[in-house]
Protein backbone atom coordinates (compact mmCIF):
# COMPACT_ATOMS: atom_id res chain seq x y z
CA UNK A 1 0.00 0.00 0.00
CA UNK A 2 1.63 3.42 -1.26
CA UNK A 3 1.23 6.75 0.28
CA UNK A 4 -2.41 8.46 0.88
CA UNK A 5 -1.85 10.82 -1.35
CA UNK A 6 -1.93 8.28 -4.29
CA UNK A 7 -4.94 7.04 -2.49
CA UNK A 8 -7.39 8.26 -5.02
CA UNK A 9 -5.35 7.31 -8.37
CA UNK A 10 -6.93 4.11 -8.97
CA UNK A 11 -3.92 2.41 -11.35
CA UNK A 12 -3.03 -1.31 -11.80
CA UNK A 13 -0.37 -2.20 -14.06
CA UNK A 14 -2.61 -2.96 -17.28
CA UNK A 15 -5.36 -0.32 -16.05
CA UNK A 16 -3.14 3.20 -15.70
CA UNK A 17 -1.68 2.05 -19.20
CA UNK A 18 -4.83 3.50 -20.85
CA UNK A 19 -5.28 5.01 -23.93
CA UNK A 20 -7.45 7.13 -26.27
CA UNK A 21 -8.77 5.81 -28.97
CA UNK A 22 -6.74 6.55 -32.01
CA UNK A 23 -8.76 7.99 -34.58
CA UNK A 24 -8.25 7.40 -38.31
CA UNK A 25 -7.43 4.77 -40.77
CA UNK A 26 -4.32 4.55 -39.85
CA UNK A 27 -0.91 4.20 -42.03
CA UNK A 28 0.76 1.41 -43.65
CA UNK A 29 4.18 0.46 -42.52
CA UNK A 30 6.97 -2.28 -43.11
CA UNK A 31 6.74 -4.68 -40.02
CA UNK A 32 10.55 -4.43 -39.32
CA UNK A 33 10.73 -8.13 -38.46
CA UNK A 34 8.63 -9.97 -40.69
CA UNK A 35 9.05 -7.37 -43.60
CA UNK A 36 5.40 -7.54 -44.77
CA UNK A 37 3.22 -4.59 -45.03
CA UNK A 38 0.75 -3.79 -41.86
CA UNK A 39 -2.18 -1.44 -41.60
CA UNK A 40 -0.99 0.25 -38.18
CA UNK A 41 -3.14 3.25 -36.15
CA UNK A 42 -0.29 4.03 -34.90
CA UNK A 43 3.22 4.87 -36.57
CA UNK A 44 6.44 5.27 -35.27
CA UNK A 45 6.35 8.62 -34.00
CA UNK A 46 3.04 7.68 -32.29
CA UNK A 47 4.50 4.47 -30.71
CA UNK A 48 7.07 6.78 -29.12
CA UNK A 49 4.33 9.12 -27.90
CA UNK A 50 2.39 6.30 -26.45
CA UNK A 51 5.44 4.97 -24.29
CA UNK A 52 6.40 8.44 -22.86
CA UNK A 53 3.32 9.53 -22.21
CA UNK A 54 2.61 6.52 -19.78
CA UNK A 55 5.89 6.01 -18.64
CA UNK A 56 5.04 8.03 -16.06
CA UNK A 57 2.21 6.10 -14.75
CA UNK A 58 4.25 3.05 -14.89
CA UNK A 59 6.42 4.65 -12.29
CA UNK A 60 4.10 6.17 -10.03
CA UNK A 61 2.32 2.78 -10.08
CA UNK A 62 5.38 1.01 -8.91
CA UNK A 63 8.28 2.90 -7.88
CA UNK A 64 11.75 3.33 -9.27
CA UNK A 65 14.10 0.69 -7.15
CA UNK A 66 16.56 2.78 -5.73
CA UNK A 67 19.67 1.13 -6.47
CA UNK A 68 21.44 3.01 -9.09
CA UNK A 69 23.84 0.43 -9.35
CA UNK A 70 21.37 -2.33 -10.39
CA UNK A 71 19.70 0.20 -12.72
CA UNK A 72 22.53 1.07 -14.81
CA UNK A 73 23.41 -2.49 -14.80
CA UNK A 74 19.86 -3.56 -16.45
CA UNK A 75 20.09 -0.41 -18.89
CA UNK A 76 23.48 -1.25 -20.11
CA UNK A 77 22.52 -5.03 -20.91
CA UNK A 78 19.24 -3.60 -22.52
CA UNK A 79 20.72 -1.62 -24.81
CA UNK A 80 23.80 -3.66 -26.07
CA UNK A 81 20.63 -6.21 -26.84
CA UNK A 82 18.75 -3.40 -28.47
CA UNK A 83 21.70 -2.11 -30.78
CA UNK A 84 21.14 -5.74 -32.24
CA UNK A 85 17.44 -5.91 -32.44
CA UNK A 86 15.57 -5.13 -35.80
CA UNK A 87 14.84 -1.28 -34.70
CA UNK A 88 18.09 -0.47 -33.45
CA UNK A 89 17.48 3.36 -34.25
CA UNK A 90 14.81 3.65 -31.16
CA UNK A 91 15.94 5.68 -28.27
CA UNK A 92 15.56 2.90 -26.03
CA UNK A 93 14.48 3.11 -22.34
CA UNK A 94 15.32 0.02 -19.66
CA UNK A 95 13.72 0.46 -16.04
CA UNK A 96 13.77 -1.56 -12.92
CA UNK A 97 10.56 -1.36 -10.88
CA UNK A 98 10.32 -1.73 -7.42
CA UNK A 99 8.13 -4.49 -7.00
CA UNK A 100 7.78 -8.44 -5.71
CA UNK A 101 5.78 -9.23 -8.71
CA UNK A 102 7.50 -11.29 -11.38
CA UNK A 103 7.03 -9.48 -14.01
CA UNK A 104 8.28 -8.11 -17.18
CA UNK A 105 6.92 -6.01 -19.65
CA UNK A 106 7.16 -2.77 -22.33
CA UNK A 107 5.47 0.00 -23.60
CA UNK A 108 5.32 0.77 -27.22
CA UNK A 109 8.15 3.28 -28.61
CA UNK A 110 10.77 1.37 -27.03
CA UNK A 111 10.07 1.54 -22.88
CA UNK A 112 10.69 -1.79 -21.15
CA UNK A 113 10.58 -2.70 -17.69
CA UNK A 114 11.71 -5.71 -15.62
CA UNK A 115 10.71 -5.71 -11.66
CA UNK A 116 13.71 -6.47 -8.74
CA UNK A 117 10.67 -9.47 -8.30
CA UNK A 118 11.85 -11.10 -11.27
CA UNK A 119 15.18 -10.84 -11.39
CA UNK A 120 15.63 -12.76 -7.81
CA UNK A 121 14.35 -16.11 -9.72
CA UNK A 122 16.93 -15.71 -12.51
CA UNK A 123 20.20 -16.98 -12.22
CA UNK A 124 22.60 -14.97 -14.81
CA UNK A 125 23.19 -12.18 -17.01
CA UNK A 126 22.01 -14.32 -20.15
CA UNK A 127 18.49 -15.04 -18.22
CA UNK A 128 17.92 -11.29 -17.81
CA UNK A 129 19.23 -10.99 -21.06
CA UNK A 130 15.95 -13.77 -22.34
CA UNK A 131 13.80 -11.65 -20.09
CA UNK A 132 14.61 -8.43 -21.71
CA UNK A 133 15.31 -10.01 -25.53
CA UNK A 134 11.68 -11.36 -24.80
CA UNK A 135 10.00 -7.36 -24.33
CA UNK A 136 12.38 -6.44 -26.93
CA UNK A 137 10.57 -8.14 -29.39
CA UNK A 138 7.22 -7.33 -28.30
CA UNK A 139 8.33 -3.84 -29.16
CA UNK A 140 9.99 -4.46 -32.51
CA UNK A 141 7.60 -6.37 -33.53
CA UNK A 142 5.27 -3.59 -33.32
CA UNK A 143 2.70 -6.06 -31.21
CA UNK A 144 1.52 -2.88 -29.45
CA UNK A 145 0.97 -1.21 -32.46
CA UNK A 146 -1.05 -4.32 -34.34
CA UNK A 147 -3.14 -4.57 -30.67
CA UNK A 148 -3.91 -1.26 -30.92
CA UNK A 149 -5.50 -1.58 -34.37
CA UNK A 150 -7.23 -4.57 -33.62
CA UNK A 151 -8.67 -2.80 -30.42
CA UNK A 152 -9.86 0.20 -32.77
CA UNK A 153 -11.72 -2.16 -34.87
CA UNK A 154 -13.71 -3.76 -32.14
CA UNK A 155 -14.52 -0.09 -31.20
CA UNK A 156 -12.55 -1.24 -27.76
CA UNK A 157 -9.85 1.66 -25.93
CA UNK A 158 -6.16 0.58 -26.18
CA UNK A 159 -3.98 -0.72 -23.28
CA UNK A 160 -0.52 -0.91 -23.87
CA UNK A 161 0.63 -3.04 -21.58
CA UNK A 162 2.68 -6.62 -22.48
CA UNK A 163 3.80 -8.86 -19.84
CA UNK A 164 6.43 -11.90 -20.16
CA UNK A 165 3.97 -14.87 -20.71
CA UNK A 166 1.63 -14.27 -17.77
CA UNK A 167 1.23 -12.16 -14.35
CA UNK A 168 1.36 -15.50 -12.35
CA UNK A 169 -1.02 -16.29 -9.61
CA UNK A 170 2.57 -17.35 -7.86
CA UNK A 171 2.98 -13.90 -6.83
CA UNK A 172 0.50 -13.73 -4.14
CA UNK A 173 3.70 -15.56 -2.40
CA UNK A 174 5.91 -12.28 -2.33
CA UNK A 175 2.49 -10.25 -0.55
CA UNK A 176 1.85 -8.19 -4.38
CA UNK A 177 -2.05 -9.60 -4.81
CA UNK A 178 -4.53 -6.66 -5.88
CA UNK A 179 -7.32 -5.94 -3.90
CA UNK A 180 -10.75 -6.96 -4.43
CA UNK A 181 -11.55 -3.32 -5.92
CA UNK A 182 -8.82 -3.94 -7.97
CA UNK A 183 -9.58 -7.28 -9.29
CA UNK A 184 -12.12 -6.04 -11.45
CA UNK A 185 -9.80 -3.43 -13.40
CA UNK A 186 -7.34 -5.90 -13.91
CA UNK A 187 -9.53 -9.04 -15.26
CA UNK A 188 -11.51 -5.98 -17.96
CA UNK A 189 -7.81 -4.38 -18.69
CA UNK A 190 -5.95 -8.06 -18.94
CA UNK A 191 -8.79 -9.24 -21.73
CA UNK A 192 -8.24 -5.68 -23.72
CA UNK A 193 -4.39 -5.86 -22.91
CA UNK A 194 -3.14 -9.53 -23.90
CA UNK A 195 -0.96 -11.00 -26.90
CA UNK A 196 -2.18 -13.64 -28.76
CA UNK A 197 -0.42 -17.13 -28.83
CA UNK A 198 1.59 -15.93 -32.18
CA UNK A 199 3.07 -12.88 -30.89
CA UNK A 200 3.95 -14.22 -27.53
CA UNK A 201 5.68 -17.14 -29.29
CA UNK A 202 7.21 -14.89 -31.57
CA UNK A 203 8.70 -12.66 -28.71
CA UNK A 204 10.09 -15.90 -27.47
CA UNK A 205 11.63 -16.71 -30.52
CA UNK A 206 13.04 -13.05 -31.22
CA UNK A 207 14.39 -12.88 -27.42
CA UNK A 208 16.43 -16.28 -28.55
CA UNK A 209 17.44 -14.86 -31.74
CA UNK A 210 18.33 -11.02 -29.89
CA UNK A 211 20.63 -13.44 -27.25
CA UNK A 212 22.54 -15.29 -30.06
CA UNK A 213 23.12 -12.04 -32.08
CA UNK A 214 24.44 -11.06 -28.56
CA UNK A 215 26.58 -14.05 -28.52
CA UNK A 216 24.37 -15.50 -25.69
CA UNK A 217 23.30 -19.17 -26.10
CA UNK A 218 20.11 -18.95 -26.85
CA UNK A 219 18.85 -21.69 -24.98
CA UNK A 220 19.19 -19.21 -21.70
CA UNK A 221 15.51 -18.78 -23.38
CA UNK A 222 14.59 -22.54 -22.16
CA UNK A 223 15.94 -21.08 -18.58
CA UNK A 224 13.57 -18.27 -18.63
CA UNK A 225 10.29 -20.09 -19.43
CA UNK A 226 11.32 -22.72 -16.76
CA UNK A 227 11.49 -20.31 -14.09
CA UNK A 228 7.69 -19.21 -15.34
CA UNK A 229 6.83 -22.74 -15.06
CA UNK A 230 8.35 -23.72 -12.12
CA UNK A 231 6.58 -20.51 -10.23
CA UNK A 232 3.37 -22.76 -11.47
CA UNK A 233 4.36 -25.38 -10.16
CA UNK A 234 5.01 -23.42 -6.96
CA UNK A 235 1.59 -21.97 -6.70
CA UNK A 236 0.15 -25.20 -7.28
CA UNK A 237 1.53 -26.98 -4.57
CA UNK A 238 0.93 -24.68 -2.31
CA UNK A 239 -2.47 -24.57 -2.90
CA UNK A 240 -3.28 -28.43 -2.85
CA UNK A 241 -1.29 -28.23 0.81
CA UNK A 242 -3.72 -26.04 1.69
CA UNK A 243 -6.56 -28.10 0.52
CA UNK A 244 -7.47 -24.79 -2.19
CA UNK A 245 -7.98 -25.51 -6.13
CA UNK A 246 -4.70 -25.71 -7.97
CA UNK A 247 -4.53 -22.07 -9.68
CA UNK A 248 -5.33 -22.12 -13.83
CA UNK A 249 -4.82 -19.55 -16.49
CA UNK A 250 -8.51 -18.30 -16.44
CA UNK A 251 -9.36 -15.12 -17.64
CA UNK A 252 -7.04 -13.23 -19.79
CA UNK A 253 -3.99 -15.90 -19.46
CA UNK A 254 -5.84 -18.27 -20.83
CA UNK A 255 -5.20 -16.50 -23.80
CA UNK A 256 -1.24 -16.69 -23.35
CA UNK A 257 0.44 -20.22 -24.46
CA UNK A 258 0.49 -22.89 -21.57
CA UNK A 259 4.56 -22.73 -20.11
CA UNK A 260 4.74 -26.31 -21.12
CA UNK A 261 3.70 -25.38 -24.72
CA UNK A 262 6.36 -22.56 -24.58
CA UNK A 263 9.06 -25.12 -22.80
CA UNK A 264 8.46 -27.21 -26.14
CA UNK A 265 8.43 -24.46 -28.82
CA UNK A 266 11.98 -22.63 -27.39
CA UNK A 267 13.48 -25.88 -27.03
CA UNK A 268 12.98 -26.79 -30.53
CA UNK A 269 13.76 -22.87 -31.63
CA UNK A 270 17.09 -23.03 -29.79
CA UNK A 271 18.16 -26.28 -31.08
CA UNK A 272 18.00 -24.48 -34.83
CA UNK A 273 21.05 -22.34 -32.91
CA UNK A 274 24.82 -24.07 -33.49
CA UNK A 275 26.77 -25.32 -31.01
CA UNK A 276 28.95 -22.56 -31.93
CA UNK A 277 28.40 -19.33 -33.32
CA UNK A 278 30.37 -18.76 -36.25
CA UNK A 279 32.76 -16.05 -34.08
CA UNK A 280 33.45 -18.88 -31.57
CA UNK A 281 32.01 -19.90 -28.25
CA UNK A 282 28.66 -18.30 -26.88
CA UNK A 283 30.07 -15.83 -24.23
CA UNK A 284 30.30 -16.36 -20.88
CA UNK A 285 26.62 -16.37 -19.17
CA UNK A 286 27.77 -13.90 -16.77
CA UNK A 287 26.44 -15.92 -13.37
CA UNK A 288 28.94 -14.35 -11.24
CA UNK A 289 28.38 -10.82 -12.51
CA UNK A 290 24.49 -11.40 -12.19
CA UNK A 291 25.31 -12.49 -8.38
CA UNK A 292 27.25 -9.49 -7.97
CA UNK A 293 24.21 -7.08 -9.06
CA UNK A 294 21.79 -9.06 -7.07
CA UNK A 295 23.53 -9.47 -3.65
CA UNK A 296 21.73 -6.86 -1.60
CA UNK A 297 18.78 -6.81 -3.62
CA UNK A 298 15.52 -6.09 -1.67
CA UNK A 299 13.42 -9.59 -1.31
CA UNK A 300 9.42 -9.43 -1.49
CA UNK A 301 7.70 -6.19 0.00
CA UNK A 302 9.63 -3.04 0.41
CA UNK A 303 9.08 -0.85 4.01
CA UNK A 304 7.55 1.71 1.53
CA UNK A 305 4.98 -0.56 0.45
CA UNK A 306 4.68 -2.49 3.78
CA UNK A 307 5.82 -5.95 4.40
CA UNK A 308 4.00 -9.40 5.53
CA UNK A 309 5.09 -11.46 8.20
CA UNK A 310 2.48 -14.71 8.23
CA UNK A 311 -0.39 -13.02 10.17
CA UNK A 312 0.69 -9.60 10.69
CA UNK A 313 1.30 -6.94 8.60
CA UNK A 314 3.85 -3.84 8.77
CA UNK A 315 3.93 -0.34 7.13
CA UNK A 316 6.74 1.10 8.55
CA UNK A 317 6.18 4.29 6.29
CA UNK A 318 2.95 4.52 7.25
CA UNK A 319 3.75 3.64 11.07
CA UNK A 320 0.90 1.01 11.41
CA UNK A 321 0.26 -2.26 12.01
CA UNK A 322 -2.47 -4.92 11.62
CA UNK A 323 -2.92 -8.60 12.48
CA UNK A 324 -5.15 -10.83 10.51
CA UNK A 325 -7.33 -13.73 12.27
CA UNK A 326 -6.12 -16.87 11.77
CA UNK A 327 -6.33 -18.75 8.31
CA UNK A 328 -6.85 -15.56 6.73
CA UNK A 329 -4.44 -14.06 4.33
CA UNK A 330 -3.35 -10.63 3.87
CA UNK A 331 -3.24 -9.08 0.20
CA UNK A 332 -0.79 -5.67 -0.32
CA UNK A 333 -1.90 -3.68 -2.97
CA UNK A 334 -1.12 -0.35 -4.19
CA UNK A 335 -4.19 1.45 -3.48
CA UNK A 336 -5.28 -0.84 -0.60
CA UNK A 337 -4.82 -3.70 2.20
CA UNK A 338 -6.87 -6.19 2.20
CA UNK A 339 -7.33 -8.82 5.03
CA UNK A 340 -9.25 -12.12 3.47
CA UNK A 341 -10.50 -15.12 5.08
CA UNK A 342 -9.64 -18.63 3.68
CA UNK A 343 -12.96 -19.28 1.39
CA UNK A 344 -12.34 -15.50 -0.23
CA UNK A 345 -16.17 -14.71 1.22
CA UNK A 346 -15.03 -11.99 3.85
CA UNK A 347 -12.53 -9.18 4.03
CA UNK A 348 -11.53 -6.17 5.31
CA UNK A 349 -9.90 -3.46 2.90
CA UNK A 350 -8.21 -0.58 4.33
CA UNK A 351 -7.76 2.48 2.22
CA UNK A 352 -5.08 5.84 3.20
CA UNK A 353 -7.40 8.60 2.89
CA UNK A 354 -6.85 11.00 -0.16
CA UNK A 355 -5.53 14.19 1.47
CA UNK A 356 -7.55 16.34 0.02
CA UNK A 357 -10.81 15.36 1.55
CA UNK A 358 -9.89 16.78 4.33
CA UNK A 359 -9.69 16.03 8.07
CA UNK A 360 -12.88 15.95 9.64
CA UNK A 361 -14.57 12.21 9.60
CA UNK A 362 -18.32 13.67 8.98
CA UNK A 363 -16.68 14.97 5.43
CA UNK A 364 -14.63 12.58 4.86
CA UNK A 365 -18.07 10.84 4.57
CA UNK A 366 -20.25 12.52 2.57
CA UNK A 367 -17.46 13.63 0.08
CA UNK A 368 -16.00 9.55 -0.24
CA UNK A 369 -18.68 7.31 0.87
CA UNK A 370 -21.86 9.70 -0.26
CA UNK A 371 -24.34 7.90 2.07
CA UNK A 372 -27.80 8.63 2.05
CA UNK A 373 -28.78 8.16 5.55
CA UNK A 374 -26.39 7.01 8.14
CA UNK A 375 -24.73 7.77 11.73
CA UNK A 376 -21.18 8.54 12.56
CA UNK A 377 -20.25 7.07 16.44
CA UNK A 378 -16.89 8.22 17.47
CA UNK A 379 -14.70 5.73 19.24
CA UNK A 380 -11.03 4.83 20.40
CA UNK A 381 -8.78 2.09 18.69
CA UNK A 382 -5.50 1.16 20.84
CA UNK A 383 -5.08 5.38 21.83
CA UNK A 384 -5.98 6.63 18.25
CA UNK A 385 -8.99 8.64 17.59
CA UNK A 386 -11.87 6.90 15.48
CA UNK A 387 -15.15 7.20 13.85
CA UNK A 388 -18.03 4.11 13.52
CA UNK A 389 -20.22 4.94 10.20
CA UNK A 390 -23.80 2.68 9.88
CA UNK A 391 -26.06 4.01 7.08
CA UNK A 392 -27.06 3.74 3.67
CA UNK A 393 -26.21 4.46 0.08
CA UNK A 394 -26.69 3.74 -3.63
CA UNK A 395 -24.61 1.57 -5.54
CA UNK A 396 -23.63 1.97 -9.22
CA UNK A 397 -26.97 0.67 -10.23
CA UNK A 398 -29.03 2.83 -8.23
CA UNK A 399 -29.71 0.12 -5.68
CA UNK A 400 -29.80 0.79 -2.05
CA UNK A 401 -27.30 -0.70 0.28
CA UNK A 402 -26.18 -0.86 3.99
CA UNK A 403 -22.65 0.06 4.78
CA UNK A 404 -20.79 0.44 7.88
CA UNK A 405 -17.13 1.51 7.81
CA UNK A 406 -14.87 2.66 10.41
CA UNK A 407 -12.72 5.78 9.89
CA UNK A 408 -8.98 5.89 11.82
CA UNK A 409 -6.64 8.59 12.42
CA UNK A 410 -3.65 7.12 12.35
CA UNK A 411 0.20 7.50 12.69
CA UNK A 412 2.41 10.13 11.27
CA UNK A 413 -0.53 12.07 10.40
CA UNK A 414 -2.35 9.49 7.86
CA UNK A 415 -6.41 8.83 7.93
CA UNK A 416 -7.42 5.24 6.63
CA UNK A 417 -11.09 4.28 5.72
CA UNK A 418 -11.34 0.15 6.83
CA UNK A 419 -14.78 -1.21 5.36
CA UNK A 420 -15.69 -4.77 6.27
CA UNK A 421 -17.34 -6.92 2.82
CA UNK A 422 -18.54 -10.20 2.57
CA UNK A 423 -20.14 -11.65 -0.03
CA UNK A 424 -23.42 -11.70 1.42
CA UNK A 425 -25.56 -10.68 4.58
CA UNK A 426 -25.27 -14.01 6.36
CA UNK A 427 -21.56 -14.70 5.23
CA UNK A 428 -20.83 -11.06 7.33
CA UNK A 429 -22.87 -11.89 10.15
CA UNK A 430 -20.70 -15.29 10.30
CA UNK A 431 -17.43 -13.83 9.97
CA UNK A 432 -18.36 -10.11 11.94
CA UNK A 433 -16.55 -11.43 14.67
CA UNK A 434 -13.25 -11.97 12.87
CA UNK A 435 -13.70 -8.99 10.83
CA UNK A 436 -14.05 -6.72 14.30
CA UNK A 437 -11.11 -8.29 15.43
CA UNK A 438 -9.00 -7.23 12.21
CA UNK A 439 -10.29 -3.94 12.59
CA UNK A 440 -9.36 -3.83 16.25
CA UNK A 441 -5.62 -5.06 15.68
CA UNK A 442 -4.94 -1.89 13.86
CA UNK A 443 -2.18 -0.19 16.01
CA UNK A 444 0.69 2.37 15.98
CA UNK A 445 3.84 0.25 15.70
CA UNK A 446 5.95 -0.82 18.48
CA UNK A 447 9.57 -1.50 18.72
CA UNK A 448 8.39 -4.73 18.55
CA UNK A 449 6.69 -4.49 15.20
CA UNK A 450 9.54 -2.46 14.13
CA UNK A 451 12.08 -4.91 14.66
CA UNK A 452 10.18 -7.83 13.27
CA UNK A 453 9.51 -5.24 9.78
CA UNK A 454 13.31 -5.15 8.64
CA UNK A 455 13.13 -6.12 5.20
CA UNK A 456 14.31 -9.37 3.68
CA UNK A 457 17.68 -9.15 0.81
CA UNK A 458 19.40 -11.70 -1.44
CA UNK A 459 22.60 -12.62 -0.22
CA UNK A 460 25.00 -15.56 -1.43
CA UNK A 461 26.48 -18.43 0.76
CA UNK A 462 28.24 -21.42 -0.01
CA UNK A 463 25.73 -24.46 -0.23
CA UNK A 464 25.90 -26.44 2.74
CA UNK A 465 25.76 -30.70 3.00
CA UNK A 466 22.51 -29.94 5.18
CA UNK A 467 21.20 -28.73 1.83
CA UNK A 468 18.14 -26.49 1.03
CA UNK A 469 16.58 -27.92 4.39
CA UNK A 470 19.61 -26.66 6.72
CA UNK A 471 19.28 -23.24 4.58
CA UNK A 472 15.73 -23.21 5.46
CA UNK A 473 16.45 -23.72 9.44
CA UNK A 474 18.26 -20.34 8.75
CA UNK A 475 15.87 -18.21 6.49
CA UNK A 476 13.43 -15.96 7.66
CA UNK A 477 11.42 -17.03 5.11
CA UNK A 478 7.81 -18.33 6.38
CA UNK A 479 5.65 -19.94 3.53
CA UNK A 480 7.37 -23.72 2.92
CA UNK A 481 11.39 -22.47 2.89
CA UNK A 482 12.98 -24.97 1.78
CA UNK A 483 10.25 -25.17 -1.57
CA UNK A 484 11.20 -21.22 -1.91
CA UNK A 485 14.85 -21.67 -1.45
CA UNK A 486 14.91 -24.21 -4.70
CA UNK A 487 12.59 -22.31 -6.60
CA UNK A 488 14.79 -19.18 -6.20
CA UNK A 489 18.25 -21.17 -7.28
CA UNK A 490 16.79 -22.94 -9.92
CA UNK A 491 16.43 -26.33 -8.61
CA UNK A 492 12.26 -26.52 -7.61
CA UNK A 493 11.24 -30.08 -7.93
CA UNK A 494 14.58 -31.73 -7.92
CA UNK A 495 18.69 -31.22 -8.14
CA UNK A 496 20.92 -30.23 -5.64
CA UNK A 497 24.05 -27.40 -6.20
CA UNK A 498 27.73 -29.08 -5.21
CA UNK A 499 29.15 -28.69 -1.77
CA UNK A 500 30.44 -25.33 -1.40
CA UNK A 501 29.03 -23.78 -4.49
CA UNK A 502 27.71 -20.28 -3.97
CA UNK A 503 23.73 -20.10 -3.56
CA UNK A 504 21.13 -17.35 -3.31
CA UNK A 505 19.73 -17.22 0.50
CA UNK A 506 17.29 -14.56 1.84
CA UNK A 507 18.28 -12.46 5.12
CA UNK A 508 16.94 -9.91 7.36
CA UNK A 509 18.81 -5.97 6.16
Amino acid sequence: MKHPAWASVALTSASALTLALLAGCGTQAVNPVTGKTERLVMDERQEVATGQKNHAEVIKEYGLYPDPKVQAYVNQLGQKLAAQSHRAGLTWHFTVLDSPEINAFALPGGYVYVTRGIMAYLDSEADLAGVIGHEIGHVTARHGAQRATQQQNAGLGVLAASVLGAVLEAKGMSGAGRVASEVSQNVAAGLIASYGREQELQADALGAEYLARNQYDPANMIDVITVLKNQERFAADRAREAGKATPGQAGWLASHPSNDQRLQDIRQIAAKYPAKPAQGNYVDEGKARYRQILDGVTFGESPEQGVTRGQQFYHQGMGFAMTAPTGWSIQNGAQALTLINSEGSAGLVVRPVPTELGRSHDQIIRSWVKPTQGQLQGKQINGLTASEFKGQRRNAQGQVQDIRLTLIDGPLDHQYLLMPSARDANVMAQEWTKLKAAENSFRALTNADKAAARPWQIKTAPYPRGGFAQLAKQSPLVQAPEAQLRLINGFYGAGEPKPGELVKVIVPR
